[in-house]
């Protein structure tokens, strides 16, 4: 077998993490990551047959059964990832219509998946329906769109339009907008339930006073999309409080949908 630490999806989940921290996104063991792979991906690496144990997951998904998952330890901090990878994340097997999963490599302090587990999965079955290539759900709190929750509405699309207006790049990378949820209860198959349900028509769903969720076919696009919609949130914070003069209006931003072959979320534009 090679040596898992070598693994390009191993390589680049340990080095993601990482870089959410160094961002501010993730402090102390805010935050989590899920990671989609294919059997012949882990093959190479570990035996599939050799369960070390099996770890309740408290929720039933039975389009996960016998998926693979590389995911994120509950209390484990971002910055310990590149130090101690076998130890802050752990690769699982979803069974049982996803009652169960088995552990085949990973969370050695005897830990188990982040606390936010359900929401991952819940959210990873409503990405897959709307486009199979989505593998990636990703949590955590960038400090501009967790302050942009206290100020601005959280209608869809006055938020999305907001952000939207701040970066000429964003209609470009986010076309389908962003959702928002009211602050609710963390750590719940109830915000698993919703968050899954915003997940249906877009890749991006904010939990208000609380941080942001996006999903992508690959840990890098997964970033960006949420880097890009942090940026703009940092100009909106910057601005907020003053008179605006000029803004990107929605007639450019149908120029950006001619230029770039994007169409932005029915309805969000004039």
């Amino acid at each position: 077998m090679k040596d898992i630490l070598t693994a390009p999806w191993m390589v680049e989940m340990i080095r993601t993490p990482t870089n959410m921290y160094d961002h501010g996104w993730d402090e102390r063991n805010g935050g989590n990551i899920s990671l989609l792979l294919d059997e012949a991906d882990v093959a190479e690496y570990l035996d599939p047959a050799q369960v070390l144990r099996t770890i309740p997951t408290g929720f039933e998904a039975p389009a996960l059964e016998g998926k693979y998952f590389l995911v994120t330890g509950t209390g484990k901090y971002f910055k310990n990832v590149q130090y101690a990878p076998e130890v802050n994340l752990g690769l699982v097997r979803l069974t049982e219509r996803g009652t169960q999963a088995e552990l085949l490599w990973g969370y050695e302090d005897g830990g188990k998946f982040t606390s936010e587990f359900p929401a991952h999965m819940m959210s990873h079955v409503a990405r897959l329906r709307v486009d199979p290539a989505n593998r990636v759900v990703m949590h955590c709190h960038p400090a501009n769109l967790l302050a942009m929750t206290y100020v601005h509405d959280l209608d869809e699309r006055a938020f999305t339009r907001t952000l939207w207006q701040m970066c000429t790049e964003c209609i470009v990378v986010f076309p389908d907008g962003v959702n928002v949820l009211p602050w609710m209860l963390c750590g719940t198959n109830e915000i698993g339930e919703a968050t899954a349900e915003k997940m249906e028509t877009a890749r991006l769903v904010v939990w208000a006073q609380h941080g942001i969720y996006g999903a992508g076919k690959d840990l890098d696009e997964t970033f960006g999309l949420i880097e890009t919609a942090e940026k703009a949130a940092e100009i909106y914070m910057k601005i907020a409080h003053l008179p605006r003069v000029n803004t990107i209006t929605d007639a450019q931003m149908h120029l950006l949908e001619q230029r770039f072959g994007v169409r932005g979320r029915d309805g969000y534009l004039d």
